[in-house]
């Protein structure tokens, strides 16, 4: 099974959580995400070498996103505007404020999907959804404008797209993120250099479209983000949530038991390999 376009991803994304939802003891409920995967999403996840095998760190950061994102609006975020949202059902699954304006960004075909599964659903917030190809320059910025509008406090989430991008179109987001004043924090998902040679290897072949290929994974981590007008406010290592929220990697005994072997800097290498970032205004 390939990856035809990079929204491809969202539907292989959605079966994970639809694979956690089933779970007796799931960490978060998506009813919605087994019929926004369809078929499709499910012969990606059976066809791809290692695919199941990772399931645990795409249920990690949805649910470390989930808690981040309430975190943000007990702090008063009155908008979240949702970059290359996907196949994304926060709207429809998570207790939100009613009042809260809930903006999706993404390609015109994966919106319509969604929209066209959830027909009939309600929404818990403020729910709005615009058409827009985020690496047009004038289309994103447009975006921008208009989800922001009135706001005094947004919060933009980029779950799954940095990866996606190279380095001067995630130069060219912070920028244009931190040119609109009520952005005030940019949550996001960030890999590691030796990560990404690790997904290279096992899933390069199966990318048969160039825009869906894995790009993005700087050297300096969340320093990359610094020159464009965005500093750290957290970093919550995947490996280590996992281990929290009772979903360890496999093998994970065994990283953590040679990870005390390691010095200090080996060890944070380890940490940051993977993790779920919140960005704020510098």
């Amino acid at each position: 099974m390939s990856i035809e376009h990079v929204s491809d991803t969202a539907r292989w994304v959605a079966v994970y959580r639809a694979m956690e939802t089933d779970r007796p003891d799931a960490i978060f409920h998506d009813p919605f995400a087994r019929r926004l995967a369809g078929e499709k999403g499910e012969q990606i996840v059976r066809g791809m070498k290692r695919a199941q095998g990772v399931a645990w760190a795409m249920i990690v950061r949805t649910a470390v996103m989930d808690e981040i994102i309430g975190e943000a609006l007990a702090q008063g975020t009155d908008t979240v505007l949702n970059l290359a949202a996907g196949l994304d059902a926060r709207p429809w699954r998570m207790e939100l404020p009613p009042t809260l304006r809930w903006v999706d960004v993404d390609f015109a075909g994966i919106l319509d999907h969604k929209l066209s599964v959830l027909e009939g659903e309600t929404p818990k917030c403020d729910y709005r959804a615009r058409r827009a190809d985020l690496t047009d320059g004038d289309a994103r910025r447009a975006a921008l404008a208009d989800a922001t509008e009135g706001s005094s406090r947004t919060l933009v989430i980029t779950e799954g797209l940095l990866l996606y991008l190279t380095p001067d179109d995630v130069a060219a987001l912070g920028r244009d993120l931190h040119a609109a004043a009520p952005i005030q924090a940019w949550l996001t998902d960030l890999a590691s250099p030796r990560l990404l040679k690790w997904m290279l290897r096992s899933w390069s072949k199966n990318v048969n479209n160039p825009d869906a290929a894995f790009r993005f994974a700087p050297e300096e981590g969340t320093g990359f983000f610094e020159p464009l007008g965005w500093k750290e406010a957290s970093f919550r290592s995947v490996g280590e949530e996992a281990y929290r929220l009772d979903r360890d990697m496999p093998g994970g005994w065994i990283w953590r038991l040679v990870g005390r072997f390691m010095s200090a800097e080996k060890q944070e290498e380890a940490r940051r390999m993977s993790g779920v970032v919140l960005l704020e205004r510098i």
